[in-house]
């Protein structure tokens, strides 16, 4: 059975290629975007230097932030909180799921460092109050203090709460919450427009058979099987 599908050739797609113009100054706010959104302070400084590109945030507003970043993914969860409320108090008032899962850090900061009774009471005194106002909160606490009944976490069914990962879990929450109060995407634009590229790549490769780049190392396109 013949393919249904359209072909496109070498020539027909590298002339469609040679159509598209994209702006030397959208590239470069896409970068910017970016770079101020994933926190690289420096890299933001530098780029703005070099081409002039103005960020809607400036580079003490980024370190802030990730100073944030870096107290929660070392597990200074005390420290990250306070930052946040220098920085802007009604990030953790008017986000109570943040709050909790910034004490839930700090319950499993305690319990990483074996500090067994100041965690109990800390999840009696800080955690407990508010799982019974939210049945998740709750859910999440007695699966964090499930973590104090086993003597070998390795044999513990929550045993990734532990692991670093959840730091960066945590911290990435932080993170988003702090950029959405100044008014910036959670984010980068970039991650938007691959989502975006994937998709358009899916439509076509239904419809038609078009040249592809094989060999990265040669980045030549090659003319499409039929």
């Amino acid at each position: 059975m013949a393919s249904s599908k359209k072909v496109i050739t070498r020539e027909k797609w590298e002339k469609r290629l040679n159509h598209i113009r994209i702006r030397k100054e959208d590239m470069n706010k896409l970068v910017m975007n970016f770079l101020v959104t994933e926190g690289y302070a420096e890299a933001v400084a530098k780029f703005r230097m070099e081409t002039g590109t103005k960020s809607d945030m400036d580079v003490a507003m980024i370190m802030d932030r990730m100073a944030v970043n870096k107290a929660v993914q070392c597990g200074n969860v005390e420290d990250a909180i306070e930052k946040v409320n220098d920085l802007n108090p009604k990030i953790l008032d008017t986000n109570p799921e943040l709050f909790f899962h910034l004490q839930q850090q700090r319950l499993i900061e305690l319990i990483r460092n074996e500090k067994i009774e100041a965690a109990l009471e800390f999840a009696q005194e800080e955690l407990a109050p508010r799982g019974e106002e939210n049945q998740s909160f709750l859910e999440e606490l007695e699966r964090t203090v499930s973590l104090l009944v086993f003597k070998d976490v390795s044999n513990c069914p929550v045993r990734e709460l532990l692991d670093i990962s959840q730091r960066l879990k945590t911290a990435n929450e932080v993170n988003a919450a702090i950029l959405t109060s100044q008014s910036h995407e959670k984010d980068p634009k970039l991650h938007s427009l691959l989502k975006m590229l994937i998709w358009a790549q899916n439509q076509l490769d239904e419809k038609a058979t078009y040249p592809r780049i094989k060999d990265f190392s040669k980045a030549t396109l090659e003319n499409p099987a039929v």
